[in-house]
């Protein structure tokens, strides 16, 4: 694993959007997994920008998202489809038949787990997955417990999760119970990784992630088995890792 420490979370996303510019410049027909939440919002921003002021065309990009609230409608102000048309896909000419989002809405689960399997294998998998981290080690929403060889399925948020994804609800009590999310078997696959990481409040799962044992308890651990993962962190969400801050 390879670790970038940077200033803020300035740097954090000019970098990142730099390292999807470079995979999208050698393969502009790339195929990208997005990640949602507060982290990747810099990212996308600073991708927005660059497409705007040099006149890029992303018209080649396929992407996935990691994963989606359930039940939710893609249409609910909340949904991950929302977030990502919001943050990115209305700004950019990535074309709305390839992007890629879990349906929360789904009356069947499992084929709809199944099917969005079949379109990451469809689509020759991903070239460069964004990952968050949560609190408690997550990737995705895969939460402490998961099995690493999971794929994508149906998972109940941890009262931790829902607690920190309650911000951007009106209360607590509207954070959906359940999500889609892609396996870490899944994740795995990508061929490369980046995780972004900012704050003191994710300095333990960091630092559980880099030097703790590999272990289902922390998924984000088995990151440390993977060939090609770049953690891009401020200094405070690499606080607890003293042998690599000076």
């Amino acid at each position: 694993m390879q670790v970038k420490i940077v200033d803020d979370y300035a740097e954090i996303s000019r970098f990142a959007a730099e390292e999807i510019l470079a995979g999208w410049r050698k393969n502009p027909r790339i195929v990208l997994g997005l990640a949602t939440g507060a982290t990747p919002v810099g990212m996308y921003r600073e991708l927005v920008k660059q497409y705007r002021e040099n006149n890029l065309d992303f018209s080649g990009i396929t992407t996935f998202n990691l994963d989606e609230y359930y039940p939710i409608a893609p249409e609910h102000p909340q949904s991950y489809r929302h977030f990502m048309q919001e943050q990115l896909f209305d700004h950019v000419n990535i074309k709305p038949e390839q992007t890629h989002i879990p349906n929360g809405a789904a009356d069947d689960v499992e084929q709809e787990c199944s099917r969005y399997e079949a379109a990451l294998k469809a689509s020759g998998g991903i070239d460069i997955q964004v990952l968050g981290i949560g609190e408690n080690g997550h990737i995705g929403f895969n939460e402490p417990g998961t099995s690493f060889e999971s794929g994508t399925h149906k998972v109940k948020l941890a009262e931790s999760t829902i607690q920190a994804n309650s911000r951007f609800f009106k209360d607590e009590s509207q954070v959906p119970r359940y999500a889609l999310t892609m396996g870490i078997r899944t994740i795995m696959a990508s061929r490369k990784i980046l995780l972004l990481a900012s704050g003191e409040r994710k300095a333990k799962a960091v630092a559980a992630m880099v030097q703790g044992p590999v272990t289902e308890d922390v998924p984000a651990s088995i990151l440390q088995r993977h060939p090609d993962v770049l953690l891009i962190a401020d200094k405070a969400a690499a606080g607890l890792l003293n042998h690599l801050v000076k």
